[in-house]
């Protein structure tokens, strides 16, 4: 089992950070004109961190297919980002899905998210599409039949809410790695112990594949209780009592953001992980002051510290 290393009084928790880790960052399709400007200011602000890929995400019900498949060809298209579509099985049948990914094929994108997907309404059962993917398992197979994508898929580092038990969970992310997967990006948590559990059960389950930590830097209270009520993750108590009084605030509430999530990726970080993919909600400051504390920097700011070095 891992465990975190004892605290070093005197020990700066970022001094000297390597700057050795692998970022990805996730965004959603915009609605408007405004959150267009938005969405590409983040993107043009994380693009020097040179992150491996950049994904963007699916609406539960398919809604969002058009203004995921035009973002994601525009950031092939428009930048040097190595771009990854989310897929998923609902309300489609498996003909409709793979002319999609034929699609993104022809329009270079090579990465796509392999999901199950959520029910248009929460709460509601998830009822396969009649002529459709079952689940995740079955569209990865079927997307690897198609074409040699690389295929992440999600993971649960506390359980799917909809899954019997933890080793039920485990066999489900296991048959979907069998089925072609390259790697696994959890769902959001807010503790480090949480993660390091679950890379130990899935490693003792035969899951060797990359996990990926899904970091979702709480830059919304209430926004972020709705997310990890609907993935089945929980917030610690202390978590929740530093954001009270800090509605009205949104600076304070960005700096205890950032402090939170950098400190629990510094605490991964010192337990061997090298991987993060974060959550960015279309906004990119967050983001960039964890990276920052990190040691991930834009590569001629590192080339600039090196020469004064």
């Amino acid at each position: 089992m891992n465990s975190l290393p004892p605290f070093r009084p005197g020990a700066p928790i970022f001094a000297d950070t390597a700057g050795d880790i692998e970022i990805s960052f996730e965004f959603f399709p915009p609605k408007t004109e405004k959150m267009d400007t938005v969405l590409w200011d983040t993107v043009q602000t994380l693009a020097p961190l040179a992150p491996r890929f950049v994904s963007v995400t699916y609406g539960a019900d398919g809604s969002t297919r058009e203004r995921t498949h035009a973002t994601v060809t525009r950031i092939a298209h428009e930048t040097t980002l190595p771009a990854a579509a989310h897929l998923t099985c609902v309300g489609a049948s498996k003909g409709e899905i793979l002319d999609i990914a034929r699609s993104y094929w022809a329009a270079g994108v090579r990465h796509i998210v392999a999901l199950r997907g959520d029910p248009p309404q929460a709460g509601q059962r998830f009822i396969p599409h009649p002529e459709g993917f079952a689940n995740a398992t079955a569209l990865t197979a079927g997307l690897k039949a198609l074409a040699p994508f690389e295929i992440s898929v999600a993971a649960y580092p506390e359980c799917h809410p909809d899954s019997p038990s933890i080793k039920a969970d485990l066999d489900n992310l296991k048959a979907k790695i069998d089925s072609g997967a390259d790697r696994a990006i959890t769902q959001l948590f807010f503790s480090p112990e949480t993660f390091l559990r679950f890379r130990d059960r899935a490693a003792a389950a035969g899951i060797t594949v990359e996990l990926v930590p899904g970091i979702l830097p709480v830059s919304n209270v209430a926004q972020t209780r709705k997310f990890a009520s609907q993935c089945g993750a929980a917030i610690p108590p202390w978590m929740d009592r530093l954001f009270e009084g800090l509605d009205d605030h949104p600076e304070t509430r960005q700096l205890v953001a950032a402090t939170i999530a950098a400190e629990m990726c510094m605490k991964l970080y010192n337990n061997g992980v090298r991987s993060f993919h974060f959550y960015t909600l279309n906004r990119a400051a967050l983001c960039s002051s964890i990276c920052h504390l990190l040691g991930k920097r834009p590569a001629a700011t590192r080339l600039a510290e090196a020469a004064r070095a």
